[in-house]
């Protein structure tokens, strides 16, 4: 996906963290990359370090269309849930899918409908990389 990086910043006992800017929504996450990025554009890859569980940390989307936004202490990604033929589950956020583990199998209609997750922003990171 690519993305705006705003600023790169290290605050005291957390993960270095990147403010970025996507054209639904911006927040800040784990930054996966050169420490010393300058603001502009870059290719990322998401990945979410936690288990999904539903009721828990996933529930249905209020609108439709992705969407990136802070909340309180966490991060919303709201994108259309799919399952995998294995027992995961992948988010497609705008074209990119963001591979997640489930804790529990969601509940049956859930599978292509539009989701919201809320994340700890530490346990959501960003991998640049080049085309």
């Amino acid at each position: 996906m690519l993305l705006e990086l705003v600023k790169i910043a290290k605050f005291p006992r957390s993960p270095w963290l990147a403010q970025v800017r996507t054209p639904f929504g911006g927040t800040m996450v784990r930054w996966c990359g050169d420490t010393t990025a300058e603001p502009g554009k870059y290719h990322v890859e998401w990945t979410v370090d936690e288990d999904i569980a539903w009721g828990r940390n996933a529930k249905p989307a209020v609108g439709v269309g992705p969407g990136v936004r802070t909340g309180g202490h966490c991060v919303v990604l709201r994108g259309r849930l799919n399952l995998t033929v294995d027992g995961a589950a992948v988010l497609d956020f705008d074209g990119t899918q963001i591979l997640l583990d489930l804790a529990d199998p969601v509940p049956e209609g859930v599978a292509g409908t539009w989701v919201e997750l809320f994340i700890e922003r530490e346990k959501i990171a960003l991998h640049p990389y080049e085309l």
